[in-house]
């Protein structure tokens, strides 16, 4: 395949389609590249020339369609894109598996800059690294101020008894990759099983909410939030406990996570907890079960990689070393839920 014809995405079969659907739209003939950075689905970038315009897909020969729901993202962008929630304009969404081999959608090109390291973040300077990160805490309390019923999505999830559901999804997931025993990680699911709090009324829950997953323009405003394949309906301070989790610095020597806590200017959890309480008048007393769990839900995550790459089924750098930082993130997430 040419770089201007991805695996996966077959521009004549696709400019067939947006000719159907959105006449007009295209102009001159489509190339297409693949966006580098998402976690699972693909996305590309294509353009006639003058135009741009992104497409996401599942994985090359997926087979959870449920993981890789594209009517579910493509809903969650369409039902946000007239709030004040920054998110692409939806263009179409294609169930028909015959164009590109699976379920894609569509969507406008949003320009922007996905900040992933604090390397990245340094040219900003610390005021404009402070005020992006402050911003993506208010966008995220514009998120959960959306009335789901009011833009079509009271149906998107099950909020009810949503912590205790999310826990044992987790814990699952756990037992899935269980090679070698890990000191702690049972107490602190166990711990945080015993101390579920009461949540709050249920919001859109973006589910991967961090700086990487937003774009910032050259005026350091979030023009985008990107990557809605775990958002569903349900308790609001999972996305809080999740940035709160990324925005402490790890301090781990070549770290093969990327993360922007170290920026200087970055503002501290403790900042990030306040800012949003105050503007979304949300009771956060809770907060350290909410990040405790973030901690726990990371630390299965990296261990499924470790005995993903034990199988000898990842490919690239950086996998051998995702195994010993895996006790690390038990350990915060215990301290976590000791301290609060």
């Amino acid at each position: 395949m040419s770089p201007d014809h991805p695996p996966g995405l077959d521009l004549d079969r696709l400019r067939v389609l947006l000719d159907s659907e959105r006449p007009g739209l295209a102009h001159g003939p489509l190339t297409g590249r693949l966006i580098e950075g998402g976690r699972s689905n693909l996305t590309y970038a294509i353009t006639d020339g003058t135009t741009s315009w992104v497409v996401r897909r599942p994985p090359l020969g997926h087979v959870l369609a449920t993981a890789h729901d594209m009517k579910r993202e493509h809903r969650v962008i369409s039902a946000l894109h007239p709030t004040a929630v920054p998110v692409p304009r939806p263009v179409l969404l294609c169930e028909d598996e015959e164009v590109l081999g699976a379920p894609f959608y569509v969507m406008e090109f949003v320009t922007g800059t996905p900040y992933r390291t604090a390397e990245q973040l340094a040219p900003l300077g610390p005021e404009r690294t402070r005020n992006a990160v402050l911003g993506l805490v208010d966008t995220l309390v514009e998120l959960h101020a959306v009335d789901p019923a009011a833009v079509g999505l009271a149906d998107f999830g099950r909020p009810e008894g949503f912590l205790d559901r999310q826990l044992r999804r987790w814990g699952k997931q756990l037992d899935a990759s269980r090679n070698r025993e890990l000191a702690g990680i049972d107490e602190l699911q166990a711990a945080l099983g015993r101390a579920l709090p009461h949540s709050p009324a249920p919001a859109v829950v973006h589910g991967d909410y961090r700086l990487d997953n937003v774009l910032i323009d050259a005026e350091d405003r979030i023009t985008a939030i990107l990557d809605w394949e775990m958002s569903t309906l349900g308790d609001p301070l999972t996305d809080l406990g999740l940035l709160v989790m990324y925005s402490a610095p790890l301090d781990l020597p070549d770290s093969p996570i990327s993360t922007t806590a170290s920026a200087a200017g970055h503002p501290d959890p403790a900042e990030i907890i306040e800012r949003y309480a105050a503007r979304s008048g949300r009771d956060v007393s809770d907060v350290a079960w909410y990040t405790a769990f973030a901690w726990f839900k990371l630390a299965v995550i990296l261990e499924g990689i470790h005995y993903r790459y034990t199988l000898g089924q990842t490919v690239g750098a950086g996998f051998d070393r995702m195994g010993e930082l895996v006790p690390f993130f038990i350990e915060h997430g215990l301290t976590t839920l000791q301290e609060g």
